[in-house]
């Protein structure tokens, strides 16, 4: 389905996503193909989760990746953020 994440990606993207569940005072740690609205984050979360990516990794995201697709689960995130890194093509 999906390809594999360098693990460095991943695990920090993993871990924006847990920090602000914790933050909200949800302890769940989504699997890569969880919906993350169904986890808990809403629409004002996935834009400080957008900002805290673009902090974390040192990017802009572009306006063409800033959609709810983009945004949905841990793995689409990744592979966003892989894609704007320059990392498209990733071996699995």
């Amino acid at each position: 389905m999906t390809e594999s994440l360098p693990l460095d990606v991943a695990a920090r993207v993993a871990h924006l996503v847990r920090d602000i569940l914790a933050r909200k005072g949800i302890e769940r740690r989504p699997d890569p193909e969880t919906s993350l609205t169904e986890a808990g984050l809403t629409s004002l979360d996935l834009v400080n989760l957008m900002l805290a990516i673009e902090a974390e990794f040192d990017i802009t995201i572009p306006t063409s990746h800033l959609s709810p697709q983009s945004f949905r689960t841990l793995a689409t995130i990744g592979e966003m953020v892989s894609t704007v890194r320059g990392g498209a093509t990733l071996a699995a």
